[in-house]
């Protein structure tokens, strides 16, 4: 495709290395013609980098095949999956999950974009309900002011929550902030 078909969160390949466009702008240059300033995310670092790119020059567009896999189990640092049509199943390490391992529980719905077969991008979904194991007690009169405690949840993450949460019950954590939301009703 050529530099002027370019859109956002479109991925390229440039150079041999994949990348997801952040950001473009047509710049017209003073005596040169335009080009395009694009601001490329690595996707096997995350590095950004600005390049630019003529506007009748050619780009290598990839496709990534977005699939849905439910998490299985753990072991060790693997992490096993299966495809939720194909029922195949693969293993990832930490590196691919990042913070994410944190948020996973057994069936967990997940997507993950591959390219010619290989995971490149994981996407945990927003929000996941997740048992407090282990808080403080809750403290007396602690609603009239907003206080926060620390709560270990069943994945080992550990959150700030109000004083009201107490053992065993059921709260939402956004995964993208690793905040509480609220508490879930079972």
């Amino acid at each position: 495709m050529r530099a002027s078909e370019m859109n956002k969160g479109q991925t390229v390949k440039i150079d041999g290395k994949l990348y997801a466009i952040v950001n473009y702008q047509h710049v017209k240059l003073g005596k040169g013609g335009a080009v395009y300033q694009t601001k490329l995310k690595s996707l096997t670092d995350g590095t950004i980098q600005n390049v630019r790119l003529r506007s009748e020059e050619n780009v290598e567009e990839a496709y990534l095949d977005k699939r849905t896999y439910e998490y299985l189990y753990s072991s060790g640092s693997e992490h096993v999956l299966m495809d939720t049509t194909t029922y195949d199943q693969i293993s990832l390490d930490d590196d691919a999950f990042g913070d994410g391992q944190k948020y996973l529980k057994p069936n967990t719905q997940l997507q993950v974009s591959m390219y010619e077969g290989k995971p490149l991008i994981i996407t945990l979904p927003n929000t996941v309900d997740l048992e407090v194991t282990d808080t403080p007690p809750e403290i007396k009169g602690a609603t009239a002011t907003n206080q926060n405690k620390p709560a270990t949840l069943e994945t080992g993450l550990v959150v700030q929550v109000p004083a009201f949460i107490k053992l065993g019950e059921l709260i939402r954590v956004d995964t993208r902030s690793g905040e509480y939301l609220t508490r879930v009703r079972k």
